[in-house]
């Protein structure tokens, strides 16, 4: 026994049965929303793989609690880059408690002035970074200082330094906190960063010391 063909779909929207045409549309439609849910879902499914293979690395991948504090040693680097250069170096002996995390001869760029750069963490975990530059210019030493005007004048180990206060908020100081500057041959030695006053006196007397030795050294 034959059955009767199926009755056309009565479409709610419709209040009457669909056509062929109606009917062709409305399943492409559902057709292009299932794929389009599938390539979604699919989508989501790679994401969470992502991130779950993400977790497992870094759960896997030893990690140590000690923070990464890598200490220069810049009295031998400062040695290698004496050989090319005349004026002699500043190579402070500092007391206990004080290392360094940068050793660097840089050599004249834009503004034509070569220098060695130490960067020095006290003991109070504070930084100073200590410049010698080289036949340096007003020119040099204002960008350094961005601009700011020297408020005193001390003397340090027989040396007299300029002192130098940021006057910005505390919020955009950055590393320059404070500063010494102070000359002696040609050189021009500066010392900056968020150190105590203590802590910049300690680096300044150890850096007149060496520069002492020298001027006596080459008097006799």
């Amino acid at each position: 026994m034959s059955r009767s063909p199926r009755p056309p779909r009565v479409v709610a929207e419709l209040g009457r049965p669909e056509t062929a045409e109606e009917r062709a549309r409305r399943l492409a439609t559902n057709s292009k929303n299932y794929r389009s849910r599938k390539t979604i879902n699919n989508l989501v499914y790679s994401l969470l793989a992502t991130l779950g293979a993400v977790i497992v690395l870094v759960l896997i991948v030893p990690r140590s609690d000690t923070p990464i504090n890598r200490e220069v040693d810049y009295t031998s680097v400062a040695e290698q880059a004496q050989s090319g250069v005349e004026e002699p170096l500043v190579v402070p002996v500092l007391p206990p408690g004080w290392s360094a995390n940068a050793a660097q001869w840089r050599q004249g760029g834009n503004d034509g002035v070569s220098s060695w750069y130490l960067g020095l963490l006290t003991p109070e975990n504070e930084f100073i970074g200590l410049t010698q530059a080289v036949d340096a210019n007003p020119t040099w030493l204002a960008d350094q200082l961005e601009d700011v005007e020297p408020t005193d004048t001390i003397t340090i180990a027989g040396l007299d330094w300029a002192v130098y206060r940021n006057p910005a908020p505390a919020a955009d100081r950055g590393n320059f906190e404070s500063a010494l500057v102070t000359e002696a041959g040609d050189s021009s030695y500066l010392l900056i960063g968020t150190a105590t006053d203590e802590e910049l006196t300690v680096l300044a007397a150890a850096v007149a010391e060496q520069i002492s030795t020298e001027q006596n050294g080459s008097s006799e």
